[in-house]
């Protein structure tokens, strides 16, 4: 999915949606949601979800069935789910664009090793704003944070790896920014201190805390706990630690860096919770029956 539609701003916000749940890591309902089609659903041949799945999975998530109501019907009126009237009861399945937007996100979750670029492969971008113009400029600056970039200088960009910039561009409906900039592709000559322009674009002990905080969440979970939600829960996290680290190169981090870390103990944990979950999920559907 893409880092602007994962991204809830305050304005989004309806009647407590974007309240957090759990152990206060700041999960949002409507990333919650994007984590359960990703998690759950994409690939399987599936009807839409009754309303009354998405309340008890929220519920036991500790979001109130309200908030829950609501990031369905925001989420609707955005675009990204359609809503189906089966019998007396409201189900929700992904609109195209919010398919596309999942199909996107799968292509790093599912990724063998999400946080590597080829080495040496950076993206450069500098634009120039006018100062009548600070809303584009405010704009401007979100969708290339949440495309992975980091500021250098006013005006200088550069992120890991190659980026397709007019695609993030018309993703966060900016076209008309991209007359105002210049992106290329990049790489460090000799002398130029890469560790030191890395720790100046991008809040690297942030980052390592959010890879840290995953682990020490996912080392260990219980069996005993609802698959589906534990399921959800693991994508909601491993969507954050994505979209904080978009794949700062390791060998010029810490020694211990730990994005390999990390990335291992996602993919233990979804091998293990995915069977349960699926089967979870097929019997609220009515899909499959109780052993």
């Amino acid at each position: 999915m893409t880092r602007v539609e994962l991204q809830e701003t305050e304005h989004d916000d309806v009647d407590g949606a974007n309240q957090s749940v759990g152990s206060g890591n700041g999960r949002r309902p409507q990333t919650l949601v994007f984590a359960f089609f990703g998690g759950v659903i994409h690939g399987r041949d599936l009807p839409p979800i009754p309303t009354a799945v998405f309340l008890r999975l929220f519920g036991s998530l500790g979001v109130a069935p309200a908030a829950a109501r609501a990031t369905l019907a925001r989420m609707t009126r955005r675009g990204l789910l359609e809503r189906v009237r089966i019998g007396r009861a409201a189900h929700y399945r992904l609109s195209p664009v919010g398919d596309a937007i999942v199909r996107k996100a799968a292509q790093r979750v599912e990724a063998p090793a999400p946080f590597e670029h080829p080495d040496g492969q950076w993206t450069l971008l500098s634009y120039s704003m006018p100062e009548t113009r600070r809303d584009l400029r405010h704009r401007m600056r979100a969708a290339l944070t949440w495309a992975g970039f980091g500021g250098l200088r006013d005006g200088l960009w550069i992120a890991p790896g190659l980026v397709d910039v007019g695609e993030v561009f018309a993703e966060a409906g900016l076209t008309e920014a991209a007359g105002l900039a210049d992106w290329f592709a990049a790489q460090p000559l000799p002398g130029v201190q890469v560790e030191d322009f890395i720790r100046r674009a991008w809040p690297v002990d942030r980052i390592r805390e959010e890879h840290d905080r995953f682990i020490q969440k996912w080392w260990t979970w219980s069996d005993e706990e609802d698959p589906l939600a534990q399921l959800t829960l693991l994508g909601s996290d491993w969507l954050r630690v994505l979209q904080a680290d978009p794949g700062l190169p390791a060998r010029f981090l810490a020694p211990d860096w730990p994005a390999a870390q990390s990335t291992s103990v996602y993919r233990r944990c979804h091998q293990a919770l995915l069977p349960a979950a699926e089967r979870r999920l097929d019997v609220e559907l009515g899909l499959a029956t109780v052993d």
